[in-house]
């Protein structure tokens, strides 16, 4: 598993590789959506309004927009409506109620027709007033309110009695007339903030008296979500959820990526590292049929979590490390032998690595390049070979693959002298004809002889 960090330039990266594949999968996922769609009919919402005069605490509105959506409301507006097929149970899905500012219950109706969804929303709204002024007038006391009644009226005759004896009293400036006259008027004002009590206590002057603030606009488009949103978000799910796997993948991979790793799972030295072009119609594989083309048609035939390769140095500079890894095997192997170069089947970048060092070795020591299977491998018998070389590209192989290539050579009495481990390199585009360029030759020829690192 590989613990390194998910960046940026890691999905640019899976997007750029596996373009083709993200692209189907966005259109499967766009079709999904589709499909969704016509499953579920378009839904169009709209509101209406009721207005609740006088004073409210909050959970007194809460309660309200609970009464408008109870099943008694709903029935009630379904029978209103007359629809076939739709009872009091259908629509209570489809009706909701909210407590907004300033004393407002807001009912949202949604139906399968912008006019079905503005009839129902007006409909619950007329049967939800209705209700609760019923519920007002029948919780309310008639011998209270007749006692109420005549309450109020006797504090209007008195208050009117009041003002005929403040304007019959004594209109000098004496001191027991202004007293007079200023207590009357204490008492007309005391008695008027009692009916205004009285009013307020007086249960149907306000609260019975909910108003309907219009009818219900008619929607002019479909509820969320939309065929179009259903649309898109199916393309981005999908596409989301391949980018989401190819990282889960990543991150599961047990190929070895490092030399060490690489070299402890064939229980051999590692010789050096070379490079190969990075020609992309060459190390493409060269499977046939059906699914082979389906996978370079889709762009799976190539990694995706191999980093974009370097920019080599030039030619010269590239056979130097294959003429090391043949100076280091004349080392390893005193005389002349013969040795095999084992290649992991399907490892295209390997294969032309193992060309290319049986070129530059060419008879000191002999080389034989074999392909090997890595999920049953075979390595041919011993015959006049003094060893195995293993060439291989770092990243592709698991440590039990490794392992069963060098248990391969062993049971045909190989022993895996060294490894050589290739990767990728950008060439650099060649330089015009009529330009001079740099005499390779006599870095070649001391290549035989190079002792130094393999960079």
């Amino acid at each position: 598993m590989s613990d390194d960090p998910i960046r940026l330039v890691t999905i640019g990266r899976i997007v750029r590789r596996r373009r083709r594949l993200l692209a189907l999968l966005a259109l499967v996922g766009a079709l999904v959506g589709y499909g969704t769609s016509v499953l579920f009919p378009p839904r169009y919402t709209t509101s209406a309004s009721v207005l609740l005069p006088g004073a409210w605490e909050e959970r007194e509105l809460l309660t309200q927009a609970e009464i408008a959506t109870s099943s008694v409301v709903v029935d009630r507006a379904a029978t209103t409506l007359h629809w076939a097929g739709v009872s009091g149970s259908d629509l209570r899905d489809r009706v909701s109620a909210e407590a907004a500012d300033g004393n407002i219950i807001k009912i949202s109706g949604t139906a399968d027709t912008p006019e079905r969804a503005q009839q129902l929303s007006d409909q619950v709204a007329r049967q939800f007033v209705a209700f609760a002024a019923r519920i007002v007038d029948d919780d309310a006391d008639p011998e209270a309110a007749a006692q109420l009644k005549a309450l109020q009226q006797m504090v209007v005759q008195t208050n009117r009695r009041i003002t005929e004896l403040a304007d019959a009293a004594d209109p000098g400036q004496t001191v027991e007339s202004v007293q007079t006259r200023t207590e009357l008027a204490k008492l007309r004002t005391s008695l008027q903030e009692a009916i205004s009590k009285l009013d307020q206590a007086d249960p149907a002057a306000d609260k019975a008296n909910m108003v309907v603030m219009g009818p219900a606009a008619r929607p002019a488009g479909e509820a969320p979500p939309t065929r179009i949103q259903l649309v898109a978000a199916g393309a981005l799910l999908f596409f989301l959820l391949a980018v989401v796997g190819h990282l889960t993948a990543a991150r599961m991979s047990r190929r070895l990526r490092t030399q060490p790793e690489i070299a402890a799972a064939l229980g051999s030295a590692l010789l050096g590292t070379v490079d190969v072009p990075d020609d992309r119609p060459a190390h493409r594989p060269e499977g046939r049929g059906p699914r082979a083309r389906i996978r370079r048609l889709l762009g799976l035939d190539i990694r995706w979590d191999v980093p974009a390769p370097q920019t080599s140095g030039d030619e010269a500079g590239r056979l130097i490390r294959y003429r090391r890894v043949c100076a280091r095997l004349r080392e390893e192997l005193p005389g002349p032998r013969r040795l095999l170069v084992v290649v992991p089947d399907g490892d295209e970048i390997a294969r032309r690595a193992a060309g290319q060092l049986v070129a530059e070795a060419e008879s000191d020591p002999l080389l034989r390049v074999v392909g090997v299977s890595v999920s049953q491998p075979m390595v041919p018998d011993r015959d006049d070979e003094s060893g195995a070389l293993v060439v291989l590209s770092a990243g592709s192989w698991t440590a039990g693959e490794l392992a069963g290539i060098a248990e391969a050579c062993a049971d045909a009495r190989h022993e895996v002298v060294g490894i050589v481990v290739a990767g990728t390199v950008r060439a650099r585009p060649t330089p015009p004809a009529g330009r001079p360029r740099h005499a390779a030759t006599p870095v070649l020829a001391m290549g035989d002889d190079a002792k130094g690192s393999s960079g």
